[in-house]
């Protein structure tokens, strides 16, 4: 199943770009390196877009924005639970194409 999310915000630049459209897989097969679109931890009703970097326990993540001086990921609120995860970010159909 896929779901849609549209980047606002700095935190995953230059990666993932304000005004950028992504195609979100529903999946919980995840692994170091992917993106994903994921519940704040302290703000459940906010998604957000992270990097997952690694598992430092099992059934949490530690997340990463790849933009790491705007970014509010795992360096502030700790590890994520694997459970707010809602899936991993896997094609970009908005733009097609960018300008540099």
């Amino acid at each position: 199943m896929f779901t849609t999310v549209q980047i606002i915000g700095p935190s995953m630049a230059p990666a993932m770009r304000t005004g950028d459209y992504w195609l979100v897989w529903r999946t919980k097969r995840l692994r170091p390196g992917d993106a994903a679109l994921l519940r704040h931890p302290l703000r459940p009703d906010l998604l957000i877009v992270k990097r997952l970097v690694t598992q430092p326990e099992p059934g949490r993540w530690w997340v990463e924005g790849d933009n790491p001086v705007v970014s509010d990921d795992s360096r502030s609120f700790g590890p994520v639970a694997a459970s707010a995860i809602v899936g991993r970010i896997t094609f970009r159909y908005y733009p097609l194409r960018r300008r540099m």
